[in-house]
């Protein structure tokens, strides 16, 4: 530390010796030039002698400073010293055991002599918990106890106690000093002593004593630096003023009076007291000030408020833009005595009008570009041609217009060729800015807009140009593409904007134009569209048939994206069963819809064979193989179908799936069920075959089917969607099929479908027990007799004796047939609801068909009785055998006499 503080010492030193030296003023000057600049009455005089006694003042604050500076440094590095070398000291090893020694001195003296010497402090004196001093520079203190000061006792003990190392002054009679004391701790934080290292403060006084020549000297070569730096200024200043006397400096004055009034600049200087002192040409030509304005007070000169305020206020302005009359000025405002002046201000006005009008004309245009931007991207994000008029006007208002209203070609908003002109619009979209609103006199949306002749309307038709109306505040705009007429837009502004422009009028048929393209692409696709919709409506089941067992509601919703290939059909099978179908077809458009009509008929004709579900669906499964090899336009592999049959007579309903959501159930007391129905792959995928689930349904179940965008949607997958459907139908078992076809489409995942919704929900009941009637027949053929009489009395009980003869004549026939050609067991069954339905079945698989009979052959006719007497006729297969049936209606009467023709039964 003492070698460091003496380098300092040196280079400082060093520092201020070199000083002199490179700055030295040159030798007295003599003559006339000297004489007059140490002369009171020049200006350089006086500069030399005020110079001069300011930095007399200045060395005698310097020097002053850094003793002071000199001395509070010696201090901190004294302060600095003890504090590191008291730590080191009681960080050094084996302090602690010397400390608990037998005798402490011998070990710690020799250490605290060696310190002392070797960091250059006064003394090292290890106290122990006694105060008893077990070192120090003085051999007669050693073992001595030391009678603490009480400022030592109060504030430097309970500091050491806590473990704190303390740096203090310590001041008693004949002996002041900068003192550290460190505590000694044993390993249990049992205090043991303490270290303490002082520097004298007589020696701190005379470190700072020795460098005070050193200052002084320092201060005296900087007096005679300043000095003579002073008289070289004030030597400049002499030979640049040439010696000039008042005339000259008149004309120099005169000079800057021309210069001044001169510049394209406004220049005012107003005084402390508010009164203009000075004005240039240009402010008063800026200003409009009156003649004898210099020296009248600024409120006086009849400027308008707000530049009155300007020019008294005392605040500062920079490049501030400020309007006076038809003017923009920028201004700038100084205050005049921080610089030397008088107490007031100095403003500069500079003419700015042109460069603003420029400015404006940059950023209206950088505004435009950025609307016809915004156009670009928001303007026809949809193919609504609604809200594609609707964007437009959202773009427009605001940043464009106040009101924008969008007017469109009657046949344009169903989608039809746009015509080249017309004379009745519809409004489809009507926007005005918060504030302003529409105008009272605007057409509501929806309304027809008549083009009256001679109108602004009327001319942009004709014009295909953006036609202002006679003030400029409505822009009317046509929207065509290709020639064709789509429609007009209206921009309007209300009284308190500005009207429209040029500029304003390019902008308005760029925006038209971004806009009719968009539109026109939204009506083709409203066009086509439409067409699909149309298609597979065509396709669609108009209304279902009245089914006994059943009570059946429907709805469909096509997307509004884009129609999809969702269909169903309610078919009716003999026995009064009921086959229930929902599909969806891969796809959206046209294709989907013709893909589904022709699934539809197939579907349609397997069922006319009257085969189980799985087969049904694996038959359809082929055809759907067969069409995707045969079609490149149209794609079937992955549509999906399920399809149910419901028995009214056993109350259960047969289903198949090929990947289809499942059926749902919605229990009469209000619960809704998920039963487990075997699934398949999609349509077209083959190699698996097709499963059947039988579902018993209590008499007033609702069955529903479903496509998956009733429960599915890019939102939400199947399960929430089945989640949502369950909350909005527990509890309703006992609405009719229509109101829970109204829930489950409201429960859907959007008002606005992004996938088609085919929906079927069919209510069950059971045919009572007095409307079946069953008779188990012998395979003998005496038995044809007894049974046919014991159906005769049914259809008597049942009050059908109209129909009681050709009845008898069917069953006999189909009877007889089963005994001599078919297997036991043999069973008849009568089922009477809206028609009469005989059914004879038998463990064979042969089917009878209708054949040509030779006029020789004795039989082969009764068959051919069937068909003439019954109202259709046919075979259904079981897994046990075939049932023939037979269905007379009972609203018709019954099939009268005529000429039978031969046909052969060919078993």
């Amino acid at each position: 530390m003492r070698r460091r503080h003496r380098e300092a010492s040196t280079h400082r030193d060093r520092g201020a010796s070199s000083e002199p030296g490179s700055n030295s003023p040159s030798g007295p000057r003599r003559g006339r030039g000297l004489s007059r600049m140490l002369s009171a009455r020049s200006l350089a005089g006086r500069m030399f002698l005020t110079g001069l006694l300011i930095v007399l003042l200045l060395v005698a604050a310097a020097v002053t400073a850094m003793v002071l500076q000199a001395r509070s440094s010696t201090v901190s590095d004294a302060r600095r010293v003890t504090r590191g070398v008291a730590e080191a000291f009681a960080s050094g090893p084996g302090l602690a055991q010397a400390l608990e020694s037998s005798n402490p001195s011998a070990v710690l003296e020799p250490r605290a002599e060696a310190v002392r010497q070797a960091t250059g402090v006064d003394s090292v004196v290890v106290f122990n918990t006694r105060y008893v001093q077990l070192t120090s520079p003085d051999p007669t203190f050693v073992g001595r106890p030391y009678q603490a000061p009480p400022f030592v006792t109060q504030e430097v003990v309970p500091k050491l106690l806590a473990g704190q190392t303390v740096t203090f002054t310590l001041s008693e009679p004949g002996f002041s000093s900068i003192a550290t004391a460190v505590p000694i701790f044993d390993p249990a934080h049992r205090p043991l002593g303490v270290v303490v290292v002082n520097i004298t403060v007589g020696r701190v006084n005379s470190l700072v004593d020795t460098h005070l020549p050193i200052l002084i000297g320092g201060a005296a070569v900087g007096l005679v630096l300043a000095a003579a730096g002073t008289a070289y200024a004030s030597r400049r200043l002499l030979r640049q003023t040439r010696g000039l006397g008042p005339t000259e400096l008149s004309r120099m004055y005169e000079h800057h009076e021309a210069v001044l009034h001169a510049v394209r600049e406004g220049v005012l200087i107003i005084g402390g007291d508010g009164r203009l002192t000075l004005a240039n040409d240009e402010a008063r030509r800026l200003l409009d000030l009156p003649a004898e304005a210099e020296g009248r007070s600024v409120a006086s000169l009849g400027l308008d408020p707000a530049t009155t305020e300007l020019l008294t206020s005392a605040d500062e302005v920079t490049d501030g833009i400020h309007r006076a009359g038809d003017r923009l000025l920028a201004v700038n405002k100084r205050p005049t005595a921080p610089y030397g002046g008088l107490p007031g201000s100095v403003v500069t006005l500079r003419d700015t009008t042109e460069l603003h009008e420029l400015t404006d004309r940059i950023e209206v245009a950088g505004q435009r570009r950025q609307l016809l931007y915004e156009a670009g991207m928001r303007i026809g994000r949809t193919l609504d041609m609604t809200r594609t008029c609707e964007e437009l006007a959202e773009v427009a208002v605001g940043g464009f217009a106040d009101t924008v209203t969008v007017d469109l070609v009657d046949a344009v908003t169903r989608g039809e060729e746009p015509p080249r002109t017309a004379a009745l619009l519809r409004r489809t979209a009507l926007r005005g800015r918060p504030g302003v609103g529409s105008p009272g006199s605007a057409a509501p949306v929806g309304a027809s807009v008549t083009v009256t002749a001679g109108s602004p309307q009327e001319r942009a038709v004709t014009s295909d140009e953006a036609v202002p109306d006679d003030h400029h505040g409505t822009l009317t705009v046509a929207l065509r593409m290709r020639g064709g007429l789509l429609g007009l837009v209206q921009f309007r502004r209300a009284v308190t904007s500005a009207p429209f422009d040029a500029d304003d009028l390019l902008l308005a048929k760029d925006l038209a134009a971004r806009a009719a393209m968009s539109v026109d692409n939204a009506r083709r696709f409203t066009r086509e569209h439409g067409t699909a919709v149309a298609l597979q409506r065509s396709l669609l089941p108009r209304s279902v048939p009245e089914r006994t067992g059943l009570e059946v509601a429907h709805r469909y919703l096509p997307a509004t994206a884009g129609v999809g290939g969702d269909w169903f059909d309610v078919i009716a099978l003999p026995g009064f069963r009921t086959a229930l179908v929902v599909g969806d077809v891969v796809g959206h458009g046209i294709n989907a819809a013709v893909a589904m009509g022709r699934l539809r008929t197939a579907i349609r004709t397997f069922c006319a064979l009257d085969l189980p579900p799985d087969e049904v669906l694996g038959r359809l499964d082929e055809l759907v193989s067969q069409l995707d090899e045969e079609s490149t336009d149209v794609s079937f592999t992955g549509s999906t179908c399920v399809y149910a049959v419901y028995d009214p007579v056993v109350g259960v309903c047969t289903v198949s799936r090929a990947g289809h959501p499942a059926p749902v159930v919605l229990t009469p007391d209000g619960r809704l069920d998920r039963p487990e129905v075997a699934v398949s792959p999609p349509l077209g995928v083959g190699g698996h075959p097709f499963e059947t689930t039988e579902i018993p349904l209590a008499p007033g179940s609702q069955l529903l089917l479903f496509s998956d965008g009733l429960v599915e949607s890019r939102e939400q997958d199947g399960d929430q969607g089945l989640e949502r459907l369950r909350a909005a139908l527990e509890g309703r078992g006992g609405t009719s099929p229509e109101e829970t076809c109204s829930a489950a489409i409201q429960a859907g995942p959007s008002p606005h479908p992004t996938d088609d919704i085919a929906l079927l929900v069919a209510r069950t009941t059971l045919l009572r027990p007095d409307q079946v009637a069953t008779w188990d027949v012998p395979s003998d053929p005496a038995a044809v007799g007894p049974v046919r009489n014991a159906c005769v009395k049914q259809l008597a009980e049942w009050g059908l004796e109209e129909i009681s003869f050709n009845t008898e004549l069917i069953l006999s026939e189909l009877i007889t047939n089963a005994i001599r050609y078919g297997a036991s067991p043999v069973r008849v069954r009568l089922l009477r609801d809206t028609a009469l339905v005989c059914e004879v079945s038998d463990a064979s698989s042969t089917a009878p068909h209708l054949r040509w009979a030779a006029t020789t052959d004795e039989g082969g006719r009764g068959i051919f009785l069937v068909a003439k007497l019954a109202h259709r006729w046919g075979t259904r297969y079981t897994p046990t055998g075939k049932v023939i049936w037979s269905e007379q209606s009972l609203t018709e009467s019954a099939p009268g006499d005529g000429p039978l023709f031969a046909f052969e039964e060919d078993w």
